[in-house]
């Protein structure tokens, strides 16, 4: 695993931090990867994430704190897998969203996070605590909302294969969740 320090996101608006021979115009992001080959599933993804999660001089130095959005940036860009840096205020989410089609994992380096998804007709509305030390992984068509309730920041490392080509954002009514938005990454 390399370390590629491209900006973008992974799950919604956020601000980025270009790396030095990044564009930095807003809006501009080096494009993922092609997919290609046979994508990795969620529990290599969870070790990548753990791992690297227990490996903090290898990010902690590219952390930002952004009180305007949730900041984010792109450490490892491969052809079967990509993992990003993201760093969580207070208050900060994702929205309900989706991968476009890819397997992904994150592991909650510092602080505390919640994740609320949908468990079927039977189970409603999930509500996990996620805590620092803890990993999550999940398969293609996965949708979940990521968010900061505590009162510290937060920071995680994300790993999805194949790499985003796209995401999709919901919001949740009575009736459940209702696609709102798609976005690709010209848009991160």
């Amino acid at each position: 695993m390399s370390l590629d320090l491209a900006p973008g996101t992974p799950a919604g608006p956020a601000r980025t931090e270009a790396a030095p021979d990044a564009p930095t115009a807003a809006g501009s992001a080096t494009t993922a990867p092609a997919r290609t080959g046979t994508p990795l599933t969620p529990k290599s993804l969870r070790a990548i994430v753990r791992d690297l999660a227990e490996q903090p001089d290898q990010w902690i130095h590219h952390v930002r704190l952004s009180t305007e959005e949730r900041w984010y940036r792109r450490l490892v860009a491969d052809e079967d897998h990509e993992v990003w840096l993201i760093s969580w205020l207070p208050g900060q989410s994702t929205g309900f969203h989706d991968h476009g089609g890819s397997r992904g994992a994150f592991a909650v380096a510092l602080g505390e996070l919640e994740e609320l998804s949908l468990g079927g007709p039977e189970q409603g509305l999930l509500i996990r605590r996620i805590t620092a030390g803890t990993a999550r992984a999940f398969g293609p068509e996965y949708v979940h909302d990521v968010r900061n309730t505590g009162a510290g920041p937060a920071v995680t490392l994300h790993a999805y294969s194949p790499p985003l080509d796209s995401m999709a954002h919901y919001e949740l009514r009575a009736g459940g969740l209702v696609r709102t938005s798609q976005e690709g990454p010209e848009q991160w």
